[in-house]
């Protein structure tokens, strides 16, 4: 890493109310425009270390720095201007009366000019799908759509670093990898994009580096690749890595190697393997 890193955390410590330690000593850099797959199992500490990034959560201990800003001490509201934060729960976020009012909501508390706020509302529905919801109550949507609809509202305002706690809950793989490729394009566009998920088929697919939690501590860090392939670091989280890439270990004798992580790659392999014992 060259230069400061855009997010720094040194020795953080999370304790909650009732004194359960969530976080044990967390020591973490994250680079500009870096996209950071989160995983782990549940109560591993992924939603808490991500909402210290917007100041939801104070540390109990250590420090958090967010491009220059120690989130301890500034409030939600500033650290909001850099960091979108989308909840694991789309009930959580929406209040509004319309969809549209939902997506301009943000924007408005950005101070921004009237006009723009109705431009970037507009294209957010026009991009994510929703002009016919646009004055639909949200919460009356169904699962997949209200998650759908947060998104818009957190992308509309084009904060340098998003934060999404399993974006992709609720939809099917097609519209999964949908919302995902206009993360991707985020990305592509520098901003910074922190995922936390449970699967492991788009980690293997968007992020290009992986953190692995295990009990309030950072367990593996690495390119995806590598550590979805490292057996020890993904049993000792109990995680399963993707299906193709345990089916690849399997055949390892074969000649398969063992960080395949797409189905293609695995066709590729095989048909490698193959003409290579012919």
């Amino acid at each position: 890493m060259t230069g400061e890193p855009l997010i720094r955390i040194e020795a953080l410590h999370h304790h909650y109310e009732e004194g359960v330690p969530a976080l044990d000593g967390i020591d973490l850099e994250i680079a500009d425009n870096a996209f950071l797959a989160i995983i782990g199992q549940n109560g591993s500490g992924k939603t808490t270390l991500a909402k210290h990034l917007n100041g939801l959560l104070k540390p109990t201990a250590g420090r958090v720095v967010v491009d220059g800003t120690d989130t301890a001490t500034t409030p939600v509201a500033r650290l909001a201007l850099t960091v979108g934060y989308l909840f694991q729960n789309p009930d959580h976020q929406i209040f509004a009366p319309t969809t549209r009012e939902e997506v301009a909501f943000g924007l408005r508390n950005l101070g921004l000019a009237p006009q723009e706020v109705e431009r970037r509302t507009e294209e957010a529905l026009r991009t994510f799908g929703l002009e016919g919801y646009a004055e639909t109550p949200p919460a009356v949507l169904g699962f997949g759509l209200r998650r759908v609809v947060t998104v818009a509202a957190v992308v509309a305002m084009r904060q340098r670093i998003l934060v999404l706690d399993e974006p992709t809950t609720g939809l099917d793989w097609r519209s999964a990898n949908d919302l995902m490729g206009r993360v991707a394009a985020l990305h592509a566009a520098g901003h910074t994009i922190l995922l936390v998920t449970h699967d492991m088929r788009l980690v293997a697919r968007y992020a290009p580096e992986t953190l692995v939690m295990h009990e309030g501590r950072v367990l593996a860090r690495g390119a995806t690749r590598q550590v979805l392939s490292d057996a020890g670091a993904m049993e000792a989280a109990h995680i399963a890595p993707p299906q193709v890439t345990r089916l690849a270990r399997a055949l390892g004798p074969y000649g398969i190697p063992p960080d395949v992580l797409t189905v293609d790659e695995f066709c590729r392999a095989y048909d490698a393997a193959r003409g290579a014992r012919r």
